[in-house]
């Protein structure tokens, strides 16, 4: 029996889960800067911060799931994971691009996690193609 598990999607599933940790702190003290700094509507202030904790909740099972699935060799695990991602992506372009203000930080942050989840995503890929051949 051959090991099909991915190495390199496993160090990214970890590495990952580490930064959205430190990505999620460093947006949510960055809207509370900008709310304080800045003239920042009442009415914006809930959806943007509502989109950051939706990305939180919906990061969870998407790591989970790409662990699983990699260590289990089970596509159907990392596939859920892979549409996740989807998801997480979405959310990341709205925080760089349609948030209320976007200063360089949320411009450098979304850039380092939109590279990781477009690596991640193919890494997925070939995990489950390797899975299912």
């Amino acid at each position: 029996s051959s090991q099909l598990s991915s190495l390199p999607l496993q160090i990214l599933l970890y590495i990952n889960g580490i930064y959205y940790t430190f990505y999620f702190l460093a947006t949510l003290a960055m809207i509370i800067y900008k709310s304080q700094v800045f003239s920042y509507p009442d009415d914006f202030l809930a959806p943007d911060l509502a989109m950051l904790f939706l990305m939180a909740i919906l990061e969870v099972p998407r790591l989970y799931l790409g662990f699983k699935g990699n260590l289990t060799e089970a596509e159907a695990p990392l596939g859920l994971s892979l549409g996740l991602t989807v998801g997480s992506v979405v959310l990341c372009v709205y925080l760089l691009l349609w948030q209320t203000y976007v200063l360089w930080a949320d411009v450098l942050l979304n850039a380092v996690l939109l590279s990781a989840y477009g690596l991640e995503s193919g890494l997925k890929v070939m995990a489950i193609a390797a899975f299912v051949s």
